[in-house]
């Protein structure tokens, strides 16, 4: 299990596993071959060293994915040098429906970081958005750098991978601890040998730049956004940096930037903790529960019992992977991200429990973006790489991690011990961190929506709070239910005040609660 800090929308992964997308390769596509549909207007002067980027023209063509346009984008590899070397950008967009007035582009990503912008709108933004908001918008994103098509990091293969994901996260000795700091170190030993060049240009900040860029090309004087999870973060700090150009922005889910990583983890172990009581307080009301019937209680000891069960005995998959402790917390944890999940795990543990690991590893292989032929996508690469530049490591030392356990565990007696040492994960990395915890106020930013569900286990709801506070134009959009993130999942009260906000530009009351 190793959740380095992974803020990213779910219910997409679990929903349509072995879906296959079709995406946009990244060549090197000439900057000035076609222009853009929409010329450039209304933009804000550039600095003169970034005048060449905030000036290109995209040239769009066919990805083969109906509906949808590919394009390259260039930017700066490293912003405090412009005139240095470039990074090439993938770009996706499905163009304005009609009927009504075109509002714009409306950019959208999942979270992560290191989840694929372009792989969520062209298997569910694009096509998944209320009508009239497809209708009135420009759909477009952009993979960030260093994610998927865009430059991606990459730090193991597919049998290092394996093994990687396999290393027990909850040590018993001091032997097991040892392994898992080397698996640490080989982890980003790796990143740094295969993507050295790349590693320090892959931060928040920078990301967040390019947006502005890609605004800018694409002939918008605001940025419209819709961001889930880690996508919240990237919002917050577009608005901290551009509030001028802050459009119509929607942080869904949302992460608290004033946090250290230390406590970013632990708020985010007991916000998993959260989610699993609900979990089990539905489980035992159900008659397939491998949990028990009797009390919620009693449903975590069993979960406990069964972890230290595979701990030190796996249970066969039918593959040459067995189903470990770590595997196992994992698919687990898949589940809580979105509760239409939570037949699907009580199948998966029945089966676990009954001798076949099949399932609950299918569900780890999820999350991980781990496809059949044993190839992995970058995105637990991508995820380290820019968690590790935003924020100072948590822990350094597997002493650091040991005191703090107690913490941990007091947060979640499920999952504490694991998140804890999943924490350590950023302390050997080859490149210091370049950003720090801090407020975002975003003085001068058009109103901007922060949505928090009050069951989220990966964005606890308190962060939603805190974003919304701390934003000088904040309002406070509130889902009282499950799951992570909230808007296109069922509700029609959060939809519909997403939808006016978007369309008419009306941000609902600030404490208004679904």
């Amino acid at each position: 299990m190793d959740t380095r800090r992974l803020l990213r929308t779910f219910a997409l992964p679990l929903a349509t596993a072995g879906l296959l997308l079709s995406g946009c390769s990244g060549g090197n596509a000439s900057t000035g071959a076609v222009a853009s549909d929409a010329p450039p207007s209304g933009r804000a002067a550039p600095a003169a060293d970034l005048e060449p980027y905030y000036t290109q023209k995209l040239a769009w063509r066919d990805c083969g994915v109906p509906g949808f346009q590919c394009a390259t984008m260039k930017a700066p590899l490293d912003y405090d040098d412009a005139d240095g070397d470039s990074i090439d950008l993938a770009v996706a967009r499905k163009k304005a429906t009609g009927p009504g007035g075109r509002i714009g582009s409306l950019l959208v990503n999942p979270g992560g970081p290191g989840g694929s912008a372009i792989g969520y709108l062209q298997a569910y933004a694009g096509i998944g958005y209320p009508a009239p908001v497809r209708a009135r918008y420009d759909m477009v994103a952009v993979d960030p750098r260093g994610v998927a098509r865009s430059e991606p990091v990459e730090c193991l293969t597919g049998p290092q991978m394996d093994a990687y994901t396999q290393v027990d996260q909850t040590p018993d000795d001091g032997t097991e601890a040892a392994e898992l700091t080397t698996a640490f170190k080989d982890f980003a030993a790796g990143c740094e040998q295969r993507s050295g060049a790349i590693l320090p240009h892959v931060s928040t900040v920078e990301a967040a730049r390019d947006m502005d860029i890609l605004r800018a090309v694409l002939g918008d004087e605001k940025l419209h956004y819709v961001g889930a999870s880690y996508g919240t973060f990237l919002g917050a700090t577009y608005a901290e940096l551009f509030p001028d150009r802050t459009g119509r922005l929607v942080l869904d889910g949302a992460l608290d930037p004033s946090l250290p990583a230390e406590e970013l983890n632990r708020d985010q172990t007991a916000g998993f903790e959260t989610a699993f009581q609900a979990f089990a307080r539905d489980c035992i009301g159900q008659p397939d529960c491998p949990l028990g019937t009797t009390s919620v209680a009693d449903a975590t000891q069993r979960l406990k019992d069964f972890f230290a069960e595979v701990d030190a005995r796996p249970v066969p998959t039918g593959e040459t992977r067995e189903l470990g402790e770590s595997l196992a917390t994992t698919g687990v944890i898949a589940a809580m991200y979105d509760e239409g999940a939570w037949p699907q795990l009580r199948s998966a543990l029945a089966a676990a429990m009954a001798g076949d690991g099949a399932p609950l590893l299918a569900m780890a292989d999820s999350y991980y973006e781990r496809s059949p032929d044993g190839t992995y996508a970058n995105l637990m690469f991508a995820n380290a790489a820019v968690n590790c530049l935003d924020l100072p490591a948590a822990f350094t030392s597997t002493e650091q991690v040991e005191k703090a356990v107690p913490a941990f565990e007091k947060a979640s007696p499920v999952f504490g011990k694991g998140f804890a040492y999943a924490s350590l994960n950023c302390g050997f990395w080859p490149e210091e961190a370049t950003g720090t915890a801090h407020r975002i106020a975003a003085e001068g930013a058009a109103p901007i929506v922060v949505v928090g569900t009050t069951r989220d286990p990966a964005t606890p709801y308190k962060w939603a709070e805190a974003l919304a506070d701390q934003l000088s134009s904040g309002t406070l959009l509130t889902y009282e239910g499950d799951g992570h993130t909230a808007y296109g999942r069922g509700s029609d009260c959060i939809d519909t005040a997403i939808n006016t906000y978007l369309l008419e530009g009306t941000a609902p009351e600030d404490g208004t609660r679904c």
